[in-house]
């Protein structure tokens, strides 16, 4: 079985091709303006390209990874499936979060434009009208990235170099984490024979930060402290019923992962 992973240079498309590569699968991993994208055929894509934390100092490249380019393999491109990774943030101001309910963005609010992003790719898959094209919405991918801005390896990051984590969001503020491991173990198969268009890929759980907080401070002795213009910013709890029931699928536990995480991190970041 042939797979091509776009994107592959980030941190989750560089352990999808890593865990694919150990299944010996055959893999292909084209950089952006690869000729061969256009000329080969590329078993099942799975389209990993975007930005998440950077997305509002770089909205034209987000527009870009997140639509122009997957128009780009839409149209011209052959391939047996293609699965575009979007995100549970676009549940934010719905009514539910089941893969069916209506969504509520507004192009006013920059903050909004990846989920804008992220909502015009998933719509440009389905336009398409080609076999097998499906979506998966991805919530907080956690796993071993010590340069990343997200959130997560700020804090650990944080906790381990400066002894201190500081919070601009409240400590009852919660969101769900996904590990990085889960991820790519399912996304093959999703690609390769999902029943469904639309997956949501989450643990179904929310984390609060005071949870990890405490974690943190019990791994590394450091203190923390919360903005006093710190916001309250608790998620809506994330459906996984469509992917529990066609996959049997059970999330590890951020809680449980956390420690070992931090001990990863000890490993590569300066004394």
């Amino acid at each position: 079985m042939t797979f091509t992973v776009i994107g592959a240079s980030g941190f989750i498309g560089s352990h999808l091709l890593a865990h694919l590569q150990s299944q010996g699968a055959e893999c292909f991993a084209p950089r952006r303006g690869d000729p061969e994208i256009l000329k080969r055929e590329l078993g099942h894509v799975i389209y990993c390209a975007g930005l998440t934390a950077d997305f509002r100092e770089h909205p034209f490249d987000a527009v870009e990874a997140h639509i122009a380019y997957l128009v780009e393999i839409l149209r011209g491109a052959r391939f047996d499936s293609l699965l575009y990774l979007s995100s549970t943030r676009v549940y934010a101001g719905a009514t539910g979060t089941g893969e069916d309910v209506q969504l509520a963005v507004s192009p006013l609010d920059p903050d909004q434009l990846y989920n804008l992003s992220k909502l015009t790719g998933e719509a440009v898959c389905f336009a398409a009208r080609r076999g097998q094209v499906r979506v998966v919405r991805l919530s907080n991918v956690y796993g071993f990235d010590p340069s990343s801005k997200n959130f997560l390896s700020t804090l650990i990051r944080d906790a381990l170099n400066k002894r201190t984590v500081a919070l601009e969001t409240t400590l009852d503020s919660a969101k769900d984490y996904i590990s990085v491991d889960d991820v790519v173990q399912l996304l093959p198969q999703i690609a390769s024979r999902g029943r469904e268009r639309i997956y949501n890929l989450a643990a179904g759980v929310n984390v609060a930060n005071a949870e990890i907080v405490e974690l943190l401070r019990h791994a590394t002795g450091c203190r923390f402290e919360v903005a006093a213009t710190a916001r309250r910013a608790i998620f809506p709890a994330i459906d996984i019923r469509r992917v529990q029931k066609e996959y049997g699928f059970t999330a590890r536990s951020l809680v449980d992962a956390l420690p070992m995480l931090v001990e990863r991190f000890k490993g590569v970041l300066p004394a």
